[in-house]
């Protein structure tokens, strides 16, 4: 438990200092000389130019997880829905992400409530941490959570593969623990990574950014103090005698206003003009930063307002969001691992034999963004060459619960029908003309074979 505490520590001012840059808290004029923050420091210190936020927030609001495909039953599978919304996950499984591509991993504790019901606990990096078995990247040999309640006590939660402690803080030591057995004989602690790598841990979608977000916070910084004091004209005068008062102080020979006209009386005397600072230089070093963590970070440059904020439409928007469509697909592929196992840990608490369903699949909701007419352009082609009715309606965005309601609908809308067709036949005219056609057609075919090819003109 030591050890696991301190290698909580170590880890927890990263993952707080990745926490806010997400949040727009970040280090002010971090290139700064001592002076210029002496001066301005104030000045700026409730002010950031987030963009952390948007590059996070834009991959996680197009992951959503509708269902998920534990064994070949058609739709879905009920129970393993039925787990997902006791347990809140609609709402949970969004924080799990967006937890994890901040910090590179969250976590998911699964255990059994006290009817037998398995329970689903998301839980922080900054509060959970996990040991691997020597060797292994998957096997978890322990796993703790350290957590202070509203009260200020200090707890712990210890998981082994056979056993569970809970202690108490009591001053400086651990005390008041109790232990009881571990009846899924795995520490039940999943961590949900964020594109995982073979050595080393998850990193967070923020590290390579947060360099050009200080850097842009900077150059805006910088354009802000030059707007104050040099984006105005600066008038000089030179030649002219000045004035002091009885202290010995010069005083001040003129009073710069729009309304004041500055002359003198000798003609020694000569006004000047210095130019005001040209800002377009900040405006293209802002462009370019962002521009840098536009292609770092693979989001559309319309999402940065860059080349005038004006957004794509049609095909070319498809094209500038295929880097994001693709960094999300390749996030839900990490996180979709996490959820499986999850989930089979959810059937082991209940004693099924989905424990064992390493076939399972999550259901996404599709990531990508078109139009309405696009979209059922697009699956109407389908349709056309064979995919079952199911499979569309779940590429349509309908979730496996509302597929299931379909069917009765479908059922009684044929009924429906049929009733109708009994209750309005086909009216005689209409199959007395299609007679009229068959003898019209028979008296135009050649002699000899002519109820056939009346017939086939018919």
């Amino acid at each position: 438990m030591d050890y696991l505490h301190s290698k909580l520590l170590r880890r927890r001012a990263y993952l707080r200092f990745c926490s806010d840059y997400y949040d727009g808290q970040h280090q002010k004029m971090v290139f700064a000389q001592a002076k210029y923050h002496s001066e301005f420091g104030r000045l700026f210190d409730g002010w950031s130019d987030n963009f952390c936020g948007l590059i996070v927030d834009s991959v996680n609001e197009r992951m959503f997880i509708d269902g998920f495909q534990m064994t070949d039953e058609p739709g879905g599978d009920k129970d393993a829905r039925e787990i997902w919304q006791r347990n809140h996950l609609d709402a949970e499984s969004n924080a799990a992400h967006l937890d994890a591509m901040v910090h590179g991993v969250s976590y998911a504790v699964v255990w059994a409530d006290k009817d037998g019901q398995p329970t689903i606990t998301i839980e922080s990096a900054l509060h959970v941490v996990v040991q691997y078995k020597p060797g292994s990247r998957r096997d978890i040999e322990a796993a703790a959570k350290f957590f202070t309640d509203d009260w200020g006590r200090e707890w712990v939660t210890l998981w082994l593969a056979d056993e569970v402690y809970q202690f108490q803080k009591a001053f400086t030591t651990w005390a008041d623990w109790k232990v009881e057995a571990n009846p899924l004989g795995v520490v039940p602690v999943v961590p949900i990574r964020n594109r995982s790598r073979l050595t080393g841990p998850p990193a967070s979608d923020l590290a390579v950014v947060i360099p050009l977000q200080d850097a842009i916070n900077k150059t805006v910084a910088d354009s802000l103090v030059a707007s104050e004091f040099a984006a105005w004209p600066q008038r000089y005068v030179t030649g002219l005698e000045i004035q002091e008062d009885d202290q010995g102080r010069p005083t001040e020979p003129y009073k710069v206003a729009v309304d004041k006209l500055l002359q003198a009386e000798s003609p020694d005397v000569k006004f000047g003009q210095f130019e005001a600072a040209d800002l377009k230089n900040y405006v293209n070093l802002v462009n370019m930063l962002v521009q840098h963590m536009a292609s770092i970070s693979r989001i559309p440059f319309h999402y940065f307002l860059l080349n005038g904020g004006t957004a794509p439409s049609g095909e070319s928007i498809t094209s500038a969001e295929a880097g994001l469509i693709a960094k999300t697909r390749e996030r839900m592929l990490h996180f979709g691992e996490a959820w499986e196992r999850i989930l089979r840990l959810s059937f082991k608490v209940l004693g099924d034999n989905r424990a064992e369903a390493y076939g399972a699949e999550v259901i996404w909701r599709d990531p990508e963004n078109r139009t309405e007419a696009q979209h059922m352009d697009a699956l109407l082609k389908l349709q056309l060459i064979g995919v079952p009715r199911d499979q569309l309606l779940s590429d349509a965005g309908y979730t496996p619960q509302q597929i299931e309601r379909f069917r009765p609908m479908r059922e009684q809308d044929a009924r429906d029908e049929m009733k109708l067709a009994k209750t309005y036949p086909v009216p005689q005219l209409e199959q007395a003309n299609g007679q009229q056609a068959v003898e019209k057609a028979a008296r135009k075919a050649p002699q000899g074979n002519s109820g056939n090819a009346a017939r086939k003109s018919a």
